[in-house]
């Protein structure tokens, strides 16, 4: 059923240990309050690493497993942001250079992040999935290895670090929360779960106005092409991918759909109540357990804070108490 055996993940964790520490797991009895049900809410901080996203993991795990002969020719990738950031940090780390792919109008901040450690970034077609196709003709052309954001083993066995790391610092925890784009972290996560905790329950959310991932999981059917409008980008795919669908299918105990709204109160609240200012996708994981809650009722739930790269009109319009279109 799963892509990679947990043996990869613990590979790509000996990978990473010399590039990145742990990441906080915090509890904050507001937020217990909160989403009420007695629950004992936990946040994974992944925006305190190094580009302020999980992702960091994936793209190490991935610089860090190419043959000399890979290095030497370098990557590329399509990404809204995170990927193309942890790629490119690795990439500066590791001195391999890197190309990242990403749609016209993408957040400009994500943009200046990854040339600031030295990538090339090209802005190509209007969303996500048209980046991505570009990149694929790039990748043949320019004799680069491909990195995938999610249609790649080191991607999900970076992400299986996340969850490794969460249930050391938590042997307690019941349920995690997650926010699904292209599903690395949660199939990580159930993975990961099922070598070393198989009664923790896995949860996914996305945006309903890019439920492309939830609506497959629900009728068994992949999507391609499907619309994706979300103000939260980590999550805006309108696509399933064919490394993490059926792991997907097996190892969650369910996906649900939040709305923008919700997204954004997310991240107010998160702001309010940690001081830690979460991007779209780092608030879905609140604002499905939220939903979530009665069914979770007297559980240690792990939310992931997957990523802070919130872009600063953004985020004033949100704590403003907007919704961003």
């Amino acid at each position: 059923m799963y892509p990679i055996a947990f043996a990869d993940v613990l590979a790509a964790q000996e990978r990473l240990r010399p590039h990145l520490t742990p990441s906080p797991l915090r509890h904050y009895p507001q937020l217990d309050t909160l989403v009420g049900h007695d629950i004992r809410v936990l946040v994974k901080h992944e925006n305190h690493l190094p580009t302020g996203s999980f992702k960091v993991r994936n793209g190490t795990a991935c610089i860090t497993s190419l043959t000399p002969a890979e290095a030497a020719r370098g990557v590329i990738a399509a990404s809204t942001g995170n990927h193309g950031l942890g790629l490119a940090w690795a990439g500066a780390q590791l001195g391999v250079s890197v190309t990242i792919c990403v749609p016209k109008g993408n957040n400009p901040e994500k943009n200046a992040a990854i040339r600031s450690y030295g990538a090339t970034l090209l802005e190509v077609g209007d969303r996500y999935d048209d980046a991505a196709h570009a990149c694929a003709s790039l990748a043949l052309e320019e004799n680069r290895t491909l990195m995938h954001s999610t249609n790649h083993r080191e991607v999900i066995a970076g992400a299986g670090t996340l969850t490794v790391e969460l249930i050391a610092q938590s042997p307690e925890v019941d349920a995690v929360v997650i926010a699904l784009g292209g599903g690395s972290q949660a199939v990580g996560a159930a993975i990961t779960a099922a070598a070393l905790r198989p009664s923790l329950e896995i949860f996914a959310v996305q945006s309903s106005g890019a439920s492309a991932q939830h609506d497959g999981w629900h009728d068994g059917q992949m999507r391609d092409g499907m619309p994706a409008k979300t103000f939260a980008e980590g999550i805006a795919t309108g696509s399933s991918y064919a490394l993490t669908f059926e792991a997907l299918r097996g190892g969650l105990r369910d996906f649900v759909l939040v709305s923008d709204d919700e997204i954004a109160q997310g991240v107010r609240d998160l702001w309010r109540i940690t001081h830690n200012l979460a991007e779209g996708a780092g608030a879905t994981g609140l604002a499905g357990l939220r939903r979530l809650a009665p069914r979770l009722a007297g559980k240690t739930v792990a939310i992931i804070l997957c990523g802070g790269n919130l872009d600063a009109s953004r985020a004033t319009a949100i704590l403003g108490g907007q919704t961003p279109a």
